[in-house]
This record gives structure tokens, C-alpha cells and sequence, in this order.
């Protein structure tokens, strides 16, 4: 048998597996252009959060020397250097695919310029945009080397300035400025010419006016690089009792701002006293994760990359669907007394929720509304309907995550907003974090109380729901909505852990239930009879889970993996996971929703489920898996299921290798599986 070491992968290791898969998408030459410039943001984007989060979480245990190992299961340091080692070579990657993306977008008539390729006509304009637009928002520092280093700011794009002398005498003067994205767009649409469309990049426009603001300082010549400094983005929350947690998240936001530097990104072309001269000023050494990079960072900006060129350059937008139990129908809670509803985003319209909401606030039979909020839209018709419906004479209670990680300083704004209004608001569950995706209405009908709740596998986030694929299950089951009444009393008193026999319900009874149902199944095989497991997840790092599809796999049970990000279990060794297959999806929609199937010897099982399958969703947070008893809606599940399985253009194999090769089927026809499930879905919008 083989050790531990050798059928796990390290889940930093990983991740960086997955930004790959994205940073893939953006090298795909079939992906449209304008698609393929908004991946590089979003692995951007990605990277700036693993450093901000996991990297960070590894410097902090490095500062813990005798215990370090322990914690995260290999030599930290090692671990450090292995991830710098793949950062870097997926960097040069990065800037061979921009390079060529560049020279793509100029056969198409769109042409990203620099200051040295400006025309004389571009050139009247760019000044004027700088005067009217970008000079009131710089605010230059003048750096000095006896001075203290200005204060950098996470996730702001600078430029370090170099105002030079050719006589030796005279000392170099330098200066910072952050380029003001937060005010201004990153991209500078200039006027098109000859059908040619034209964009520079604010850091350019800045450069190209550099000697605009620097009028009074006599130099020879000017040189400007761009850099960036990642902070720790974790959140320290203290244990004095005086404070309030709103308090307590609100000074942690605070810090957060102010946290370690986990990483300097800088352009491989700078001066090396200049790199010298800030990794001093800003207390980093070598082991501290510099990058040399290209001309410009922060490319998570190129995720609104500017609407130019053809329509062919871009991803042809579908329409939601509507759902055909909801089509021409006035009142949703008659339709959700006949049979269970399975909405399936983006493909489904996520304004159906809304809907519900909405026609829950003013329906004179419904007495309460109770929902877990973890991330909200910034403009959210949820909350505005959960506001209407306090207005209109509703109890409300809205359980708010304050720990959702980026998102705190929104729930904080939401949750306020609530409160002003008359909502009942819970701030989570101490030592929990509430990531279930839930709501639960109280109806009065007659002389019965009438529950309708939904259970899904996603935020109630109208935004994302565009964009990220979920499931969300609206039921008046019985069996059903009185286990979800039983969480919102959890939430309400965390004393009342209650009994579940239909959900499936972290941190208590989760990771028993799974447990229970893969053994079963190991059992079946035993038996001989039909043993079979199909997961869809997000990541997969929880070692018993892993151990236990291994013994799973030994015993015969046909395991089929489809997960997004982190895959700590590897598939096909022989001897340990013969029998587990495992892809990765990554497309068009990001692939969010999580699935469990298991055979039950013939007697299928479903559930959609708030919950991946790692220690801190299994342990240390609220999360629900809700069954699927209706046969349609199982069958439409395993239609989805199949089409992802299906697939042999976006899908890749998850092995020991982590190289990301795209999988063959036996089809001889190409199978784009977000493409298929759409179709699916439109053949039967009834």
C-alpha cells in the first residue's frame, strides 16, 4: 500500500492546478476574443485572493515553527518555495498569452497602445482626458531614502517614479502614485480612427502626462514601474466581551487593511536599486514572495475589459429561461402546494426567487420570512423585498454571516439596513459560520400553518446567479420544511441542535450521513449488487472523506468526480482509487453547484448541498444538503450530471500529474456540456 503522501495533493498546489484550468480558457483559441482578455482578469483576480488568504494563512503558521509541519503537513518554507516556483512559471505563461491575445485583438481593428505609440491627434486627447478626468485624483509622494516608505494599500496598482539626472552629481528623485482605479476606469477609450478602435491603460495615460505633474523638478529623463504589494486578508477577532460583533468585524476590516505583506509584484524591467530600495522600505526579503511580472499588474481589471469590436468577440449572451411549472402563473405558492420546484441557474431565470419573495411580501396569508444571507448583491431586489415585506405587516428574520470573507463591510450595510426597518437580525452562530442558502415562509391557510422554505446550492446573489451555475429547490414538503424550520430555531438558539432525518445538516450530523451512505455502498458492492457514487463539488480536501472514497474504490463502488477548484484525492492509482474517475469543468458559467448521487442499490439517492466536501464545511460551518424526492426533478439532475460527464471540450482530468489535459470521450461528436444543458432545458421550457 501505497503512504499518504502519495495519493494525496498538497490543496495549495492544487488551487494553483485550477487558476491553470482559467488561465487555459484565456490560451483557448476557440474561446472568443474579448472572452479570453476577461479570463486573465479573473485568474488574476484568483491569484490576488490565494495570496491575500491561503499564502497568507501559511506565512502566519511559519512564524509557529514547532507546530508548522504539523499544520499544514509538509514543511512550510518547502511548501512557500513550491508555490512561488509555480506562481512565477504561470507568469510567464500569463505574458506569453496577453502577448498574443495583443496581437489578435490588432487583427481585429482593436489596438491596446503604450505612451511611446500615441499619435499627435491621440495625443491632444489624452492630455485634455488627463486634465478634466485623471490629474484631480493624483496625489504624488516624493520618496526619499531617509524618509519612512508611504503606507501601500492591498489590491491599489502604483507606479514608482524615477524623475533621473544625467549629471552624476545631482541625486535621482523619486515618487509614488497610485493609479486611481477606484475612480476611474482602467481603460482609456480613445476616438476611433479608420474603423480601428484604441484603448490605453490609465497606468499609460498617467505616463504619458508624467511631465504634467511633476513641473517644478528639473530632470533629464523619467522612468516609471508599476507594482503591487498583496496584504494578509485574514480577520483577528479579539475576545473582549465589551464589544459588539459588528464591532469587533468592523476594527477587523480596519486591519485587514493594514495587514502583512504576503507579496510584491513588480516589473521584471525595474531598476535594481529601485526594487532594492522598495523591498527595504516595505520590510520584504526574497523569501517573502516577490514576482517580477510585466508591464502591468492588477489585470484582475481586465474583467471589464471595454465592449469594443465585433459581437463574434464575444460569448453570445442567453436569455433564462423561465420555469414551465412557473409560466402564466399568478400565485407560485399554489404551484409549490402541488409539487416540488427545481430552479437551475444561470440557464433558469433567478428572478423567480424574487418572484416568491415578492409575492410573499404582500400576500395577506403570510404571517414570517426567515433567510440566511452570506453574500448579497450590491443592488439586491432580495432585500428589497424582504423590506417590502416588513412594511407590509411580516415578522422578518434575516440570519447574516458577518465572516463571509470579502463581503463583510456589505453585510454589515445590509444587515443594518434590515434592522432600520424592523427585521430580526442574528449575526451567525458563534464559532460557526452560516453558509447554508436558505428561506423559510410562514403561510396561514384556513386553520393550518402552511411552511414553504427553499434550500439551495448558492447565494442569494441575482448578480452571480448570471454567471455561476446552482440549484435552488423550492418545496412545501412536510418533511422538508419543518427540518428547516428546526435550523432557523438553531440560529435563533444555538441550545436547540434538534434531529434530522431528511437533511443532512453540518456540523452535527453532515459528515455521519455521508459517511453512512458511502459505506453503504461499499457494503452493495460486497453484495454484489449495484454500487455507484457521482459528486459534483467545488473542492474536495477533507482527508476521512478521502480515505473513505478510497475504500470505497477498493472495494468495487464505480466513483464518478466532477470538481471545480481543489481535488486533494487522486484518481486511477492502482490499488487505491482504480475505480474513481475525475474532471474538472471550467467554461463559460463557473460551475457551483454541488450534487451527490449515490446508488442505494438501485434505489437512488439525490441531494443538492450548500457544502463542499472540506474539514471547515463538514466541521466549523452551518451547511445543509437537502434530498430530492421528486422523480422528475431527480431524473433532471442526472441529465445535468451525464451532459458534465459528457463532455470533451472544457473538461479536463484530474490525475497525479496536475497537468490539466483536456479529456477524450469515445463521442466522436464534440460535447460542450453548458451548451448541451442549456439546450436541455430550452427543449423543455414547456
Amino acid at each position: 500500500m501505497k503512504s499518504k503522501s502519495t495519493v494525496l495533493i498538497n490543496r495549495e498546489l492544487s488551487w494553483l492546478s485550477f487558476n491553470e484550468r482559467v488561465l487555459q480558457e484565456a490560451q483557448d483559441i476557440r474561446v472568443p476574443l474579448l472572452e479570453r482578455i476577461k479570463f486573465l482578469g479573473i485568474f488574476s483576480n484568483n491569484r490576488d485572493e490565494f495570496f491575500r488568504v491561503r499564502v497568507a494563512t501559511i506565512s502566519r503558521v511559519l512564524r509557529h515553527q514547532k507546530k508548522a509541519e504539523e499544520i499544514i503537513g509538509e514543511n512550510p518554507q518547502v511548501l512557500l518555495n513550491k508555490i512561488q516556483k509555480t506562481v512565477i512559471d504561470q507568469q510567464i505563461k500569463f505574458e506569453t498569452v496577453y502577448q498574443s491575445i495583443i496581437k489578435e485583438l490588432g487583427k481585429n481593428k482593436i489596438f491596446i497602445i503604450d505612451e511611446k505609440q500615441v499619435s499627435p491627434e491621440q495625443g491632444g486627447y489624452i492630455k485634455t482626458f488627463f486634465r478634466e478626468n485623471v490629474l484631480p485624483s493624483l496625489f504624488p509622494i516624493m520618496l526619499d531614502t531617509t524618509t519612512s516608505f508611504p503606507y501601500l494599500k492591498d489590491k491599489s496598482g502604483y507606479l514608482i517614479i524615477k524623475l533621473g539626472k544625467n549629471d552624476k552629481k545631482n541625486k535621482n528623485k523619486y515618487a509614488l502614485i497610485e493609479v486611481p482605479t477606484e475612480e476611474l476606469s482602467r481603460f482609456v477609450v480613445l476616438p476611433k480612427t479608420n474603423e480601428n478602435n484604441y484603448i490605453i491603460l490609465l497606468d499609460d495615460v498617467i505616463r504619458y502626462c508624467i511631465e504634467d505633474i511633476f513641473p517644478n523638478f528639473k530632470h533629464d529623463f523619467t522612468e516609471a514601474y508599476n507594482i503591487k504589494l498583496t496584504r494578509d486578508a485574514e480577520i483577528d477577532i479579539d475576545n473582549d466581551i465589551s464589544k459588539s460583533f459588528v464591532e469587533k468585524i468592523s476594527k477587523g476590516l480596519k486591519d485587514r487593511k493594514k495587514g502583512q505583506p504576503v507579496r510584491l509584484v513588480y516589473d521584471s524591467e525595474i531598476a535594481k536599486d529601485m526594487l532594492d530600495f522598495i523591498m527595504k522600505k516595505v520590510k520584504l526579503g526574497k523569501q517573502d514572495n516577490p514576482i517580477p511580472g510585466g508591464r502591468y499588474h492588477n489585470f484582475k481589471d481586465f474583467i471589464s475589459f471595454p465592449n469594443v469590436g465585433a459581437p463574434e468577440l464575444r460569448y453570445k449572451k442567453t436569455q433564462p429561461l423561465k420555469h414551465p411549472d412557473f409560466i402564466n402563473k399568478t400565485n407560485l405558492f399554489n404551484v409549490l402546494k402541488e409539487k416540488d420546484v427545481l430552479l437551475s441557474f444561470p440557464y433558469q431565470s433567478y428572478e423567480h426567487l424574487v418572484d416568491l419573495l415578492r409575492e410573499a411580501s404582500i400576500d395577506p396569508k403570510v404571517t414570517s420570512v426567515k433567510i440566511t444571507l452570506y453574500r448579497v448583491a450590491k443592488n439586491s431586489n432580495i432585500v428589497k423585498a424582504l423590506i417590502n415585506a416588513i412594511k407590509n405587516g411580516k415578522q422578518v428574520t434575516a440570519v447574516v454571516e458577518l465572516q463571509a470573507r470579502f463581503d463583510e463591510e456589505a453585510n454589515i450595510f445590509w444587515a443594518n439596513k434590515l434592522q432600520e426597518e424592523g427585521a430580526k437580525i442574528i449575526y451567525g452562530v458563534p464559532g460557526l459560520k452560516v453558509h447554508s442558502k436558505m428561506f423559510l415562509i410562514t403561510r396561514k391557510e384556513g386553520n393550518e400553518t402552511k411552511l414553504y422554505a427553499h434550500v439551495g446550492t448558492g447565494n442569494f446573489n441575482g448578480d452571480t446567479a448570471r454567471v455561476y451555475t446552482d440549484h435552488s429547490l423550492l418545496t412545501a414538503d412536510s418533511r422538508v420544511t419543518e427540518e428547516v424550520e428546526k435550523v432557523f430555531n438553531f440560529y435563533s438558539d444555538n441550545f436547540k441542535t434538534g434531529t434530522f432525518k431528511h437533511l443532512l445538516v453540518s456540523p452535527f450530523f453532515m459528515r455521519k450521513r455521508l459517511m453512512q451512505l458511502i459505506n453503504k455502498e461499499i457494503q452493495n458492492a460486497k453484495d454484489n449488487k449495484p454500487a455507484f457514487i457521482y459528486l459534483k463539488l467545488n473542492n474536495l480536501v477533507d482527508v476521512e472523506m478521502i480515505k473513505t472514497l478510497y475504500a470505497a474504490s477498493a472495494e468495487g463502488v464505480q466513483i464518478k468526480l466532477i470538481v471545480r477548484g481543489t481535488c486533494a484525492l487522486v484518481a486511477g492509482v492502482r490499488g487505491i482509487s482504480d475505480n474513481i474517475e475525475a474532471i474538472s469543468i471550467v467554461d463559460k458559467f463557473l460551475e457551483h453547484s454541488r450534487v451527490f448521487i449515490f446508488c442505494n442499490g438501485g434505489k437512488e439517492k439525490y441531494f443538492i448541498s450548500s457544502a463542499d466536501w472540506m474539514t471547515r464545511n463538514l466541521d466549523h460551518r452551518s451547511e445543509v444538503a437537502i434530498p430530492i424526492y421528486d422523480k422528475q426533478i431527480q431524473l433532471q439532475l442526472r441529465n445535468i450530471i451525464d451532459k458534465l460527464w459528457e463532455d470533451n471540450t472544457k473538461s479536463r482530468i484530474l490525475g497525479s500529474k496536475q497537468n490539466n489535459e483536456y479529456r477524450k470521450t469515445k463521442s466522436k461528436l464534440k460535447v460542450r456540456a453548458q451548451d448541451e444543458i442549456y439546450n436541455l432545458f430550452n427543449t423543455n421550457k414547456g
